[in-house]
Formats: C-alpha cells, sequence, structure tokens
C-alpha cells in the first residue's frame, strides 16, 4: 500500500512538473491507485482551499507563480552577503518569495530600494531563496549609447562614431575603456555630461574587435540604415510604469488551455491558439479555433511616449545575434509576451469553421487568459509523429490532436483556394559564442509551422471582416497582382524551359501554381519558382483595400503580431474603437493620419529587410572567406549589364561574375530576355542554367562575394584574364557590392 504524499511532496511535485499536474499524473506518481486516490482528492482538496494549488479543469496550478521577467526592488544584503529582491508584480496570496540577485561584473552597484528589470529561475532545493535573478537593466537609468572606433590618446582614449550624422566624439578615461585598443569597433555609454571642450564622457560597454568581424556586423547595419536601437528616457518610464492588467471589463479564458507555439529560441510570445470539436450537431466534423493575441493597444495608448516611438520604428528588426524590438523588454519580453502559466491580457478571437475549413463565423473579445505551455514548433511535430515528451504527453488529446484535426480542415479549405505556393526554402544562419558563423542552413519547413501559419491567416482575415462590417477604418495588408510586363518575362521564361503560362485570361494564383507544379521534380523547378517570386509586387499597408493576390484573400490584414508590426497594433485599436471595449481605441488622430502612417510603417519595413539582407550578406561574407579558392556549384540567379548572379547551392549565398572574367569577347545585355550573349561565340547565359564558380574574394565588411564562371550546365568555360582579379579588388567589390545592392531590391523576397 502506497503512502499518501504530503502536502509538500505533492507542492514540490507541481513545481517541477508543471505539465503533468492532473490527478491521475500525481497518482502515478506516487504509485497512488485504487480507493487510495480518494485521501490524495481529500488533500488535492484541502490545498485548494488554503489556496496553494488553484484547478482548472482537471488539472492543479501553482497560483504562487512569477513570470519569467520582472520588475523588483533591491531589499539589501542578506546575511551571506547575498542581494535580495522583492517583486513588485505578485499574483499569489501565499508566502511572497525571496529572490537571490545574481550580479555580473559589468552591472551596476545597487542598493536597497533600486528598482530593475530581470529575469527569473526558479530554484529546486534554494532553502528560502525560491528564485534567482539576472539583471536586464537598472529602471529609471537609460544611459545613450554610441558604437564607435575606438582612438588610442595619452589620457585614455576617444570613441568615433561610425555614423556618419554624428559630429561629436566621446572621451574615454584610461580605467574607463576595459583595455580597448586602437582601431577596435566599440559600444560605449555615456557616463557624464559634455566637458570643457564638448564632449561627452564615456566608458567602453563592449569591445567588438576588428570592425569586419562577425560579432559587430549587425551593429553596423543598425547604424547603417538608421535603425532605432536605443529608447529614449520617456518611453522606458513609461513602460517601466506598466502594471499587469486585471480581469475588468474583460471576459474570463483563463481556465481555456490556450498555448503558445514558437521557435525555440523565442524570447517573446504574442500568439496563442487552441482548438476543439465543434459540439453543434447542425456543423458534424467542425471545429472551433481560439486565437488570441497579447493586448498591446492595453499598454500602448495613442499619443503617448511609447506609441510614438512604436510608430517610429514601425517594426522589429531581426538580426542573426539580436533583435531590435519595437517595444521596450519590460513590454515585449513581459507584461505583452504569453508566458507559460501567468496571467495575460489579450484580444482574442472564436472562430467556428466546418469539416471543410470553411468559416461558418466568428467572434471578437477583449479577455484575460493564462498559457498552458509555451511549446515549440519542434515539440509539438515530434508529439504529432508519435514521439511526445513529458510535456506534451499528457496535452496530446485535449490541445495538440485537436489543433492538427482543425489545421487539416484548413489545409483543405487552403487547397481549394490556392493561394500562390512558392517552394524557397528559408535560410538560416548560426552563429556561436563568439558571433562567428558556425552553419549555414535552410529552415526545416514543419506542419506545425503551417498549423500555426493557417491560424494566423485566418483570424487576420477575420480581423479585416470584422471592421470591414463595422464600416471601422483600418490598415489592410495589400498585395496586388503582377503587372503585364512582369507576367509576360514569367511567361517567356516559362516558355524556354518548355512550360506554359496560359495568355488571355484573368490571372489567378491557381494559374502560376499549376506552371510550379509542372516545374516541381524538373532541372528548371528553381528556375520558375525565382522567376514567379520576381513577378510578384512588393506587398505594403494601405488604408484602402485592394486585396491580397498572393494569398488569394479579398480581406486581409495584419492582426497577430502587435508586439513587433505597428499595423497589427493600429488594428487591435480599431477592433477596441468598433466593439466600444475601452477608451484606448482608435483616435480620430490616428484615423486622419492612417495614409502617412500605412506609407511610413510599409518604409520601416522595407528597412528592416534591407538591413536583415545586409547583415546576412556580410555574415555569408565572413563564411565564405576562409573558403577563397573553392570550386562550388550553383544556379545563375540574375543578369545585369556589368555580370551574373550566381547563388551557392550549399549555402544559398548570393556571389557576382563580372563581365570582365566571362572572357575576352564582348557579351550584349538583353534586359527584355534578361540575357548576357557572347559576341563571338554566341554563348548565351540566362537566369536558371547551373553553373560551377569559383570564390575569387569574400569581404565581410561589404558583403561583397566576386566569384570566377568554370563551368556552364556542366560544360567548361575559357579562361578570362588570369586568376579573374582586377587591380583593386577592395574597390571593385565595394563598388560590385553596390550594383548588387540595387538589383537584389528590385526582386527582394516580398513578404505577407
Amino acid at each position: 500500500m502506497a503512502q499518501i504524499p504530503s502536502k509538500a511532496e505533492i507542492l514540490d511535485w507541481i513545481s517541477a512538473h508543471p505539465t503533468q499536474n492532473s490527478k491521475r499524473d500525481i497518482a502515478k506518481a506516487f504509485g497512488i491507485k485504487g480507493a487510495e486516490r480518494i485521501e490524495l482528492k481529500r488533500v488535492l482538496k484541502e490545498l485548494e482551499a488554503e489556496g496553494h494549488l488553484e484547478k482548472r479543469k482537471r488539472s492543479y496550478r501553482d497560483p504562487d507563480s512569477l513570470p519569467p521577467v520582472s520588475v523588483l526592488q533591491v531589499r539589501g544584503p542578506d546575511e551571506d552577503g547575498d542581494l535580495i529582491a522583492r517583486p513588485l508584480e505578485w499574483h499569489g496570496e501565499g508566502v511572497e518569495p525571496v529572490i537571490r540577485l545574481v550580479l555580473r561584473a559589468s552591472d551596476p552597484a545597487l542598493g536597497a530600494g533600486d528598482r530593475l528589470l530581470a529575469r527569473l529561475q526558479k530554484i529546486d532545493g534554494g532553502g528560502e531563496h525560491h528564485y534567482e535573478a539576472r539583471m536586464i537593466r537598472r529602471i529609471g537609468t537609460n544611459p545613450r549609447k554610441i558604437l564607435g572606433i575606438f582612438r588610442k590618446t595619452a589620457e585614455g582614449g576617444r570613441i568615433v562614431p561610425i555614423d556618419k550624422s554624428a559630429s561629436l566624439e566621446w572621451l574615454v578615461a584610461e580605467n574607463a575603456r576595459l583595455g580597448a585598443k586602437d582601431g577596435e569597433l566599440v559600444e560605449g555609454e555615456q557616463t557624464g555630461p559634455k566637458t570643457r571642450m564638448g564632449l561627452p564622457r564615456a566608458r567602453v560597454l563592449t569591445r567588438l574587435g576588428d570592425p569586419a568581424a562577425p560579432k559587430a556586423v549587425s551593429l553596423i547595419a543598425i547604424h547603417q540604415h538608421g535603425i532605432p536601437d536605443d529608447f529614449p528616457d520617456a518611453v522606458m518610464a513609461e513602460a517601466d510604469s506598466a502594471k499587469p492588467a486585471g480581469l475588468s471589463g474583460r471576459e474570463d479564458l483563463r481556465d481555456l488551455p490556450l498555448v503558445t507555439i514558437d521557435p525555440a529560441d523565442a524570447r517573446d510570445h504574442d500568439d496563442a491558439c487552441f482548438a476543439q470539436p465543434d459540439d453543434d450537431p447542425k456543423n458534424p466534423g467542425g471545429h472551433v479555433i481560439w486565437v488570441a493575441i497579447a493586448d498591446v493597444a492595453h499598454y500602448v495608448t495613442p499619443g503617448s511616449a511609447l506609441d510614438r516611438e512604436a510608430r517610429k520604428r514601425g517594426n522589429s528588426t531581426y538580426f542573426p545575434d539580436r533583435v531590435v524590438p519595437m517595444l521596450p523588454d519590460r513590454l515585449s519580453g513581459d507584461l505583452c509576451s504569453l508566458h507559460e502559466g501567468v496571467p495575460r491580457a489579450c484580444l482574442a478571437v472564436r472562430i467556428r469553421i466546418d469539416a471543410e475549413g470553411n468559416k461558418i463565423d466568428h467572434r471578437f473579445l477583449r479577455g484575460l487568459m493564462r498559457s498552458a505551455a509555451s511549446l515549440t514548433y519542434g515539440e509539438v511535430q515530434a508529439a504529432h509523429d508519435g514521439q511526445p515528451s513529458d510535456r506534451t504527453g499528457p496535452m496530446m488529446d485535449d490541445v495538440i490532436r485537436p489543433l492538427y484535426a482543425a489545421y487539416q480542415a484548413l489545409h483543405t479549405a487552403r487547397t481549394a483556394r490556392q493561394p500562390l505556393e512558392l517552394d524557397l526554402p528559408e535560410r538560416r544562419i548560426e552563429l556561436d559564442d563568439t558571433g562567428q558563423v558556425r552553419s549555414v542552413k535552410f529552415r526545416d519547413r514543419l506542419d506545425a509551422h503551417k498549423l500555426i501559419e493557417e491560424f494566423m491567416i485566418l483570424a487576420n482575415v477575420c480581423a479585416a471582416e470584422t471592421l470591414i462590417a463595422k464600416r471601422s477604418p483600418l490598415l489592410f495588408r495589400v498585395h496586388e497582382e503582377p503587372s503585364t510586363e512582369k507576367l509576360d518575362a514569367l511567361r517567356e521564361t516559362a516558355q524556354a524551359a518548355g512550360l506554359t503560362l496560359a495568355k488571355g485570361q484573368v490571372l489567378q494564383t491557381r494559374h502560376l501554381n499549376a506552371l510550379l507544379n509542372a516545374a516541381a521534380g524538373t532541372e528548371d523547378a528553381e528556375l520558375i519558382n525565382i522567376s514567379t517570386l520576381r513577378s510578384m509586387t512588393q506587398a505594403y499597408y494601405s488604408a484602402e483595400n485592394f486585396g491580397h493576390f498572393g494569398l488569394a484573400l479579398a480581406n486581409y490584414a495584419h492582426f497577430t503580431s502587435p508586439i513587433r508590426r505597428y499595423a497589427d497594433l493600429i488594428v487591435h485599436r480599431a477592433l477596441i474603437s468598433a466593439h466600444g471595449w475601452g477608451k484606448d481605441g482608435l483616435s480620430p488622430e490616428e484615423i486622419e493620419g492612417l495614409d502617412d502612417t500605412a506609407q511610413h510603417i510599409s518604409d520601416t519595413e522595407r528597412r528592416s529587410m534591407v538591413a536583415e539582407r545586409d547583415t546576412t550578406d556580410r555574415y555569408l561574407a565572413a563564411y565564405l572567406s576562409e573558403r577563397v579558392g573553392d570550386e562550388c556549384d550553383g544556379r545563375i540567379s540574375g543578369i545585369a549589364r556589368f555580370g551574373v548572379f550566381v547563388k551557392l547551392d550549399d549555402t544559398g549565398a548570393d556571389g557576382l561574375v563580372p563581365v570582365r572574367s566571362l572572357g575576352r569577347e564582348f557579351f550584349h545585355y538583353d534586359a527584355k530576355a534578361g540575357t548576357l550573349m557572347g559576341e563571338d561565340s554566341g554563348r548565351i547565359i540566362s537566369i536558371g542554367q547551373r553553373a560551377t564558380v569559383r570564390i575569387v574574394e569574400a569581404a565581410p565588411v561589404t558583403g561583397g562575394l566576386e566569384l570566377e564562371l568554370l563551368a556552364l550546365e556542366n560544360t567548361a568555360l575559357p579562361r578570362g584574364r588570369p586568376g579573374g582579379k582586377s587591380r583593386s579588388p577592395k574597390r571593385k567589390l565595394v563598388k560590385h557590392k553596390r550594383k548588387t545592392d540595387k538589383t537584389k531590391r528590385k526582386v527582394a523576397r516580398r513578404r505577407r
């Protein structure tokens, strides 16, 4: 006969196993069977009555838990000399947890009463210390930062900004240079007012070494493209003063087992979902889908400092080694992030679909939710494929299988709708701890990714349809159909590959899909996919609705990512106003300026795309700089008057073959056909041809990659100038990089 565990043992078990918290899980863990379960139930009831546990459906959770990012106040050192802090955000009714601060050498000195934003980790067996906290930053201080080249002087040194618009250098004392050497790229922080010389004082925060080194790449792009990466003091003050939203004026969704599904390295979680079979007998085989999105509008109100800064940035920008967020971490990583087990404000939509995935109806609400689990794409897919983990195993019947069942229905509807189905793998650059490129891979495309994508598309459609029905102004996500000229070019490319894109009809995505399907599995598949992408127009934001051609949708708006896109915040405010949920909806001034906002955030989106692309180019150039002289296989991806672009198979990097290295004959450029033709040999070089190249030079500073064309379609070519090198390779690569960028901008990947 098994012994009934003590209350402390039960609480310890639930704390250590947050996804295995049903009475059955607890009984199994302690070997309790049969009639003994009655006694276990009694103990659980007592714990619930005492406030140590709360029951949610069939599971128990500890209400006395803190979110992973919290605002803390320093209480002072304990008897061991460790700094102790208390949480300012506390939802529990039990004993307030004790938090031990783990400080780094670079952290500022803290004293009793200081407030800080910190990342928490629960301690098992930590005695009276329930959590360890690592400081993100001290609240109330937001020193100005600078990126520049350190120049050594007799008094210490100076930081010369790399930003051309910055006219002042910064003085650095000898004891504040952190050992920086002359010529190093450094990140500094202002430490005092301007000196008698009119220059501000600073200290070196981080030594980034060689300005051409990988660790400096994204910082250079941030400054080069003018992406704001420091929040003004007023913005930080507003964010720091924000308090968690309560239940007042909201529907209680905390018992709904909504889950977030994100990449393993996700820093925030702004969308959650749940699905279940529809119990309406009039909808056999149908599903109910819930999509809940962080209620950013509650914290970022029209006209506030936070709002002005969010609009200025337009969106978050993502690099391989860092994120430049649209909102401060107090919001993006804390109050507006749907962390597991923490109450969070949300805007949610309940959607009913039939067995074929067609939407029957939907309803928006403003609620308070609590994520049942923060899951990753990989573990959700593994669970669905028959390999559930300890976390996902207990969720199979109630959460994961219903999600996939609803997705299958939506997939049926998608097949009937036929949005554009391009097959262009997305590249992923993995860095090591030093910022060096460890590998370049192509992202896996799992059903778990497609599931979330379909749920989010459906929620975006619901937002657009609701606001249209309520005659509310909003920002649409617009993707217009291709121009006649671009379609003619695509048609010629298809014909050259022995394929057909019919003429004389109203173009629909299903016609393009037929072309893509005909090319699938052939040597021309990549050519046709690239050419189809290039025929597309750029998606943008607009106060007028022109539909979304690529998704084959008449009404579409961005609703699902207000943490990282200002357009979604506008849509949230429009929904709030349209439903009369509060005074934090769309203001008259915002409505009047929607056209300007649409243009501005479309521009900031493109700015981020260019910065992200330039950063990727630099990382790849640094990665390939160690392979100069190697031969690689690839495919012709672009033709210009000055040369040929080749996309390498193994990394996806785009390199330039200068026209001067193609041979001693003159090459005629046909812009309409997109070809180069040798005057003497008659050789034609066109997009899509297989190529073997040699890496001649890789310049990490510019991201330029020069190649030499060795063979075309497995036929060796005569050599051009010896080695293919010019007399000033660095100047040449900068020039070619500029030309490359201009050409790439014309064919930049179209985003939803």
